[in-house]
């Protein structure tokens, strides 16, 4: 069973080792949805967690189970919709509900707290696989891209030249 809360600020020290893990270096290559072989470098760093975490209408969802951190995901609202991002499951706990049990629990956290009818999320375009998983979840895929941002390592420094952000939408009702 897992227990979720909003992260504070004290909460960055645990939650950016758990995301690099999810998405970089050898450690994420243990669970199924790495990004080692698109990307090298940081996924995010301790300043890009505080911010999301004290934004406005804005917030990081923590799951547990007993006392290890499992999960995590940011939820925001942005142009009047949901925006689901930064979801990181321990890379060897992949595979097992928490990531579908996250995903709900952020679906609900938009639509029951600030009332949201859709929500949208951005995932690199050659991740097939993941992207599937969304499909499968009710995301529908829209063909809209959005290019990586190239040349700004705050996202990770690119092993490929044909990287872009595909939007996702389901409705939340």
């Amino acid at each position: 069973m897992l227990i979720f809360r909003k992260a504070t600020l004290a909460d960055v020290p645990v939650l950016v080792p758990l995301i690099e893990s999810a998405y970089r270096g050898d450690s994420s290559r243990t669970g199924w949805t790495t990004e080692a072989d698109l990307l090298e470098g940081q996924r995010t760093d301790p300043d890009g967690v505080a911010e999301v975490i004290t934004a406005p209408k804005s917030a990081v969802l923590m799951a547990w189970r007993d006392d290890d951190l499992v999960a995590c995901c940011h939820v925001a609202e942005e142009d009047g919709a949901g925006y689901f991002g930064m979801f990181a499951v321990v890379p060897g706990l992949q595979g097992g509900g928490i990531g579908h049990d996250t995903l709900a629990e952020a679906e609900r956290f938009a639509r029951d707290e600030w009332g949201l009818g859709e929500m949208r999320m951005k995932v690199i375009n050659a991740r097939e696989d993941l992207i599937a998983w969304y499909v499968r979840r009710g995301y529908r895929r829209t063909g809209e891209l959005t290019p990586f941002p190239y040349g700004d390592e705050r996202f990770g420094v690119p092993l490929r030249a044909d990287l872009a952000f595909e939007l996702l939408v389901k409705p939340l009702g």
